[in-house]
């Protein structure tokens, strides 16, 4: 008998076999996982913001790029590829792979970055209005373009294949490892590096967030400041940081025995269509992200046990999530935001979080949801508050962002 050539071709699993992490609860997955399952805060008064209304950030402590990088990349390339590059070395060396020797033309980067390198902007313009024109550094351009990012990174591993820097505002991790899974899928690449990076704490983008009204003034108690789904939230903390993952095809992983983390099962997005900063009132982008990346793994709403949710912190924002959450799937799944340890770190929040997503799935631990007093009454969900067990399913990583932009991980083991 013939093959029936309308039959669907079965798809191979994408793995995640290196991890790499720069947040503001430390340098590396295994700091971050222990701050996680403490519950550590990290939000503090900024002395940079001091002048603001909302001078709260959570910041990556004890970051040397000269020590982790070198003095010649600590002076030429902003903190926003520094953090990248740094997170990017540590998932590298996490996958056992050498880069002297892949097939760089089979070897991707995709990236994701809501803004750029806004600190070396606003550092030369006030070189250009103190100094003149001739004193603007010719690095301007090559340091703050969001391209760099992920170009920094080709030159860095010897990557020549598909190159490119996704923008979906805080979605922009999640939708960066989506795309990077659909190279491997169409068998454009057969390594990706995936993730995030993010550097945007500075006088300028700050005092836009707070003119918005979409920052904590919580200054009297700044380790309270980021309290995802608690019934007295007034805004996030911005962070910053970056996290990367490498991928590839589960089936080339074990032919060279490599440690597999986890598996990328399914990806949805969608955009609202709404509103240039607040989600539709009723969810309707969120749910139809996450059912697309359920559909896309082959799963059902049953299956689910765990939720990293966007939880930024804010109350319109993690109202409507919360009721989205509690309409697909009851109060089942152990449902996390790992914000109120880390703050938002905006384009870099999503892949940050599907590392932390692939950890909970590893560990069969959920983390708390650092901040988490008292649930708002409107939400019908199973928030932890302490480290919590999880038994075997799908997991998923929400991000949402300015733009009506959602991007739906859905994770599993190996």
């Amino acid at each position: 008998m013939p093959a029936n050539r309308n039959a669907p071709r079965p798809r191979p699993d994408v793995a995640v076999t290196g991890m790499g992490l720069v947040t503001p609860a430390g340098t590396g997955v295994a700091a971050n996982w222990s701050a996680l399952l403490a519950g550590r805060a990290t939000a503090s008064l900024d002395p940079d913001l001091h002048p603001l209304p909302a001078p709260l950030t959570c910041r990556v402590p004890d970051f040397d790029p000269a020590r982790l990088l070198g003095g010649r990349k600590a002076y030429r390339l902003d903190r926003f590829v520094q953090f990248a590059l740094v997170a990017a070395q540590e998932a590298v060396r996490d996958s056992g792979l050498d880069p002297r020797t892949w097939d760089g033309a089979r070897t991707g980067v995709v990236l994701g970055c809501a803004d750029g390198g806004p600190g070396t902007v606003e550092a030369q313009h006030r070189v250009l209005l103190t100094d003149g024109p001739g004193q603007v550094s010719p690095l301007l351009l090559p340091m703050q373009l969001p391209n760099m990012l992920a170009g920094q990174l080709a030159l860095e591993f010897g990557a020549s294949g598909p190159n490119l820097v996704v923008a979906t505002a805080c979605a922009s991790g999640a939708t960066a490892i989506g795309t990077a899974r659909d190279l491997l899928l169409l068998d454009r690449c057969d390594v990706v590096l995936a993730g995030g990076s993010e550097a945007m704490l500075t006088p300028l983008v700050m005092a836009g967030f707070a003119q918005m009204g979409a920052l904590s003034r919580r200054t009297a108690d700044p380790a309270t400041a980021s309290r995802p789904f608690d019934a007295g939230r007034d805004g996030f903390v911005a962070g910053e940081g970056a996290g990367i993952v490498v991928l590839e095809r589960a089936a080339d992983a074990r032919a060279r025995g490599a440690h597999v983390h986890g598996l990328v099962l399914g990806y949805g997005a969608s955009a609202d269509a709404h509103h240039i900063t607040a989600p539709h009132p009723h969810g309707r982008g969120i749910e139809t992200a996450v059912r697309a990346a359920l559909a896309d793994a082959g799963a059902a709403a049953a299956d689910v046990t765990h939720v990293n949710a966007h939880g930024t912190s804010t109350p319109h924002n993690d109202r409507v999530e919360g009721l989205a959450l509690g309409r697909i799937f009851g109060a089942e799944p152990v449902v996390t935001s790992t914000k109120g340890t880390t703050g938002h770190l905006l384009g870099a929040a999503g892949a940050v979080e599907a590392v932390y997503t692939l950890l909970a799935v590893r560990h069969a631990t959920a983390p708390p949801t650092t901040g988490l007093g008292d649930l708002d009454p409107e939400l019908d969900i199973d928030v932890a508050t302490a480290p919590r067990p999880l038994r075997a399913g799908v997991a998923l990583s929400n991000s949402f962002g300015f733009g009506g932009q959602n991007a739906v991980l859905a994770m599993g083991t190996g």
